[in-house]
Order: C-alpha cells, then structure tokens, then sequence
C-alpha cells in the first residue's frame, strides 16, 4: 500500500505532462506570442491528440492561468526572499530585474500587453496584491527622497490623484494600511521601474550609446533618493 501523502504513478504522470504543456506553451509564446498559443498544436507536438490534452488542461485560459500563477508566484517569492535580506527598496528593485532579464517572455505575458479575450481569476489578482504588498512593506521604512517628489506636497498638482488613491487605493492596495503617500510613492516606483524595463526588454535602447542598467539605477536613485551603485545588497 501507498505511504499516506505519497503521489501514485498516475499522478506523477499527470504532473510530468502538465510540467512538458507548460514548457512548450512557454516555446510557443516565445515564438508568435501569448495570442497565438494553441493547444492542438502542443498536443501535435506532444504525439497526443486534441482531446487527449484537454484531460491535462481545459481549454487555452486555463493554460494561461497556470503559467500567469507560475511567474506571478516566482517574482512574489522572490521579493519575499529579497526582503528577508534587509536589502529595502534598492534590492526589490533589482531583484524586478534580475527576474525580468531571466526570462523576458515570463515577464511580458504578466506585465506586456493583454492577452485578447483573457480575464484573470480572483486568486491570480491576490498573487500580483502579494507582489505590492512587498513593495508598501519595503516602502514603510524607507524615508521620502523628496517632498515634491513622487509623493507630491499635499496642496500640488498632485493631490486629487493622492485624494483618489486614498478611497480607491485600498483595493488596488488589496486593503494594505499604507496611507495614501505611501501608495502614490509605489506606485511612481513601480511605473518608472517598469517604463525602463518594459523598452529594455523590447530592444527600444539598442543604439541609443548607454547601458540600460545605468538608466534603471539613475531612476532608482531618483525614487529612493539614495545613490544606486548596481547591487541588490
């Protein structure tokens, strides 16, 4: 008999499929794109027929959700990982983009352009509030860089978009108690942070004479108001 908590073949076997789907979506995407992923093609691929993939995995969204839940799960874990160092701000930062470089196809299919006709479950949205949640944590013991800054002074330009934050915020924030300084200041961070990003990702500096890693670390040191030399630590 099966010790209690051990996986029979058949499950072992269920979870090797899934984990092979899941790396030849991952082949597909990086070829045409998240749009064009197409589970009759994987299952020819596979030597298995249409109808035999669908035991593994429903349909297209379905297939999609567990790759999002798996980079949404991988970055989360990394930031949790980051912050028990007691890198702050600068080593989220950079943890952002040792991920995003890792695997720019990964970071896209979160981050990049929507997959047309695809809409994210409940639990999907609760792991990307994880991910922001790490960031207001971090952002609760940093100092403000600067008080005209990504916060804005209380009477600026910027206090009807801090006033909205205040009210809407809270579930943007998933209910996190940063008051609503704290959320503006995210929220530049997180934006600036993945502006830089999102054009390095996509080739839109090649030719411009300067690394991108320059430009990442000036913006971060502008956000945090600390001198960026390039290390998480």
């Amino acid at each position: 008999m099966a010790e209690t908590g051990a996986t029979t073949p058949r499950e072992r076997y269920r979870a090797q499929v899934r984990a092979e789907v899941k790396q030849r979506a991952w082949e597909q995407i990086a070829t045409a794109g998240a749009s064009a992923l197409s589970l009759n093609a994987i299952a020819k691929q596979m030597g298995l027929s249409g109808p035999a993939l669908y035991r593994y995995f429903a349909g297209r969204d379905e297939l999609i959700t567990e790759l999002i839940r798996d980079a949404y799960r991988s970055l989360a874990d990394a930031f949790r990982a980051s912050a028990a160092t007691g890198t702050g701000l600068a080593g989220l930062a950079h943890t952002l983009r040792a991920w995003a470089l890792d695997d720019p196809q990964r970071y896209f299919l979160v981050y990049g352009t929507p997959v047309p006709g695809y809409h994210a479950p409940d639990d999907v949205t609760a792991l990307a509030a994880e991910i922001m949640a790490s960031l207001l944590d971090a952002l609760a013991d940093a100092p403000s860089a600067d008080p005209s800054g990504p916060s804005g002074p209380s009477d600026g330009p910027s206090a009807p978009f801090a006033a909205r934050l205040e009210g809407l915020g809270r579930e943007w924030a998933d209910g996190h108690p940063a008051p609503a300084a704290a959320l503006r200041r995210a929220l530049a961070f997180w934006t600036r942070l993945h502006g830089v990003l999102s054009l390095e990702l996509a080739g839109h500096f090649t030719g411009m004479g300067f690394d991108p890693a320059h430009l990442f670390a000036a913006e971060l040191t502008t956000l945090t108001g600390r001198e960026d030399d390039g290390r998480s630590g």
